[in-house]
């Protein structure tokens, strides 16, 4: 599902760095290797819907592999351990940064075993990420238009006639979103996970954040999962992640467990009332006044394009 944007967020959206993203964007859409990773991404989601054991490597390992590779560019601390999840679940945080799903592998424990539910493209926009995540397994992809493109379309209809080709390219070769036999299959597979005992892990927002502390409307898909599962969900505050340089300091604050009611087809009323905690919940974890650290960045350049 694609989000509407306000015509003050399409303005904002279109700098020439957005330009040269929904260009690369487009790029990976059309990137072989990508489209790869995806079909099998979505083979294995069929084969878990239908209850076949699907290929990840051992949680124990992912998380070690994942923790020595975070290790050795940032420091991370983890707040309120005692609220870290040990049964399966919904684990949802504030998106900053591309790096935030790797991270959260990093930090949680092994089980229940976590499947990343994100943007296809920007998980295997990079062939480190491709390797990566294609021997660790556990993807959900998800495939949409971004805020960014939605932008150029926008622009070109409204006669900015040099965003015209681009645009043409966006509808072409991006998928929208709106497929509901993709998303069926996505919905069935994460009903299969969550009652198996594994863990599901996105990011409500649907996109990145603009600022620390801040975040955009949370999507009813997040306690949805949850309600239909009759799972918690678990919120998680990532602190530090905007901008990125070797050595800073990274915070992961949980969040006490918001219980949901189970409902096999949840109403509207209890979905808005279960967004509402949840929003609640993450205002309790966000810095209310974030200020970016004093001092030398050093690799900053680097690192926030090897997170892209």
């Amino acid at each position: 599902m694609t989000d509407t944007l306000q015509p003050a967020e399409l303005t904002a959206a279109l700098t020439p760095e957005a330009i040269v993203r929904v260009q690369e964007g487009v790029a990976t859409s059309q990137n072989p290797a990508v489209r790869q990773c995806i079909a099998i991404d979505l083979a294995e989601l069929s084969a878990i819907a239908q209850g076949t054991a699907d290929r990840r490597v051992s949680g124990g390992i992912r998380r070690w592999v994942m923790r020595r590779f975070i290790k050795a560019c940032f420091r991370v601390r983890i707040e309120n351990p005692e609220h870290i999840p040990t049964e399966p679940n919904v684990l949802t945080a504030n998106h900053l940064s591309h790096l935030d799903p790797f991270l959260l592998l990093a930090f949680c424990p092994p089980t229940p075993y976590y499947y990343i539910l994100g943007d296809a493209r920007t998980l295997y926009n990079k062939r480190w990420k491709r390797w990566l995540i294609g021997w660790a397994g556990g993807v959900i992809p998800l495939e949409r238009w971004w805020k960014e493109e939605m932008a150029v379309m926008a622009a070109a209809d409204n006669g900015q006639d040099d965003l015209k080709p681009l645009a043409a390219a966006i509808r072409e070769h991006v998928p929208n979103g709106s497929s509901i036999q993709q998303m069926r299959q996505i919905d069935q597979a994460v009903q299969s996970l969550l009652a198996r005992g594994d863990g599901v892990m996105l990011f409500p927002e649907g996109r990145l954040g603009e600022r620390e502390g801040h975040m955009h409307a949370l999507r009813r898909g997040t306690v949805l999962y949850a309600m239909r599962s009759g799972v918690p969900i678990y919120p998680v505050a990532i602190i530090g992640t905007k901008i990125l340089y070797f050595r800073k300091q990274i915070t992961l604050r949980f969040g006490p467990a918001v219980h949901v009611p189970h409902q096999t087809r949840p109403k509207r009323v209890a979905i808005d009332a279960a967004l509402a905690e949840l929003e609640q919940a993450f205002q309790a974890l966000l810095p209310s006044h974030y200020q970016e650290p004093q001092g030398p960045q050093p690799l900053r350049h680097w690192l926030n394009r090897l997170f892209w």
